[in-house]
């Protein structure tokens, strides 16, 4: 499930809190930013907003920001306690550049994935910066191993589509309508032996191929042997 994840601008430019303001209430502790960008800019979550808007609400009925500090610690701000746990949870996500590093690949192999729908990022800016969870270094790998298997990208996306649904069904089946789930758990299935079924396949092929280059491998150093047994032509002969 998307969340939404802004950028100091952005966050400024909805709840009308200045930079400098905002900046201030960073060094105070009142908010904290829920990542950083590759260049070390401040990502805010949606949890970060309602607090604003609480902040602003208090500030208006006439508290000051020690004020203010004290009501926190003491009985907290409305929805930000029982938030505070996908808050934290924030820290763990990663950018377009740690995902490709973590991963193996390139940004724009990153990109490229989300725009044919094989990955989707957890959260999304309104101007278009993306953070995923480190869940998807495994998945970019498990990509690249069915790239690796001849799998198309199509494919893959009908893979990553199975995955994503019994990530929803694993956390929420009860949500779901019987008769909706029952075919994609089904089709799951199938997915899955059909994939079965090539492994089955890549690894006879592998065993051939492993059988054969170690037959070859013997005659081409016998080769070799004959070979530095030849008379040469001698210097200058």
């Amino acid at each position: 499930m998307n969340k939404n994840v802004f950028t100091g601008e952005e966050l400024q430019a909805r709840t009308g809190v200045s930079g400098e303001v905002l900046g201030r209430w960073i060094e105070e502790k009142l908010v904290r930013p829920a990542g950083f960008t590759d260049d070390r800019a401040p990502l805010f979550s949606e949890e970060t907003m309602a607090r604003l808007e609480n902040i602003l609400k208090l500030q208006e009925l006439g508290y000051g920001l020690d004020e203010i500090q004290k009501i926190i610690k003491k009985i907290g701000l409305p929805r930000a306690q029982q938030k505070r746990a996908d808050n934290n949870d924030l820290d763990q996500y990663l950018t377009v550049g740690n995902l490709a590093e973590l991963a193996g690949v390139s940004p724009r192999t990153i990109k490229h994935w989300e725009d044919k729908g094989i990955i989707d990022p957890d959260m999304r800016s309104e101007g278009g910066f993306r953070l995923y969870s480190k869940g998807y270094v495994h998945l970019c790998k498990l990509i690249q191993d069915l790239q690796l298997f001849g799998y198309t990208l199509e494919e893959i996306k009908t893979a990553s589509d199975y995955f994503r649904d019994f990530l929803a069904f694993q956390e929420r089946l009860e949500s779901f309508d019987k008769h909706e789930a029952a075919p994609k758990l089904q089709a799951m299935l199938d997915g899955i032996q059909a994939l079965s079924d090539k492994f089955r396949l890549f690894r006879e092929g592998m065993e051939r191929w492993e059988d054969l280059m170690k037959k070859k491998k013997k005659e081409i150093l016998n080769l070799r042997e004959k070979n530095q047994k030849r008379p040469g032509i001698s210097d200058g002969g």
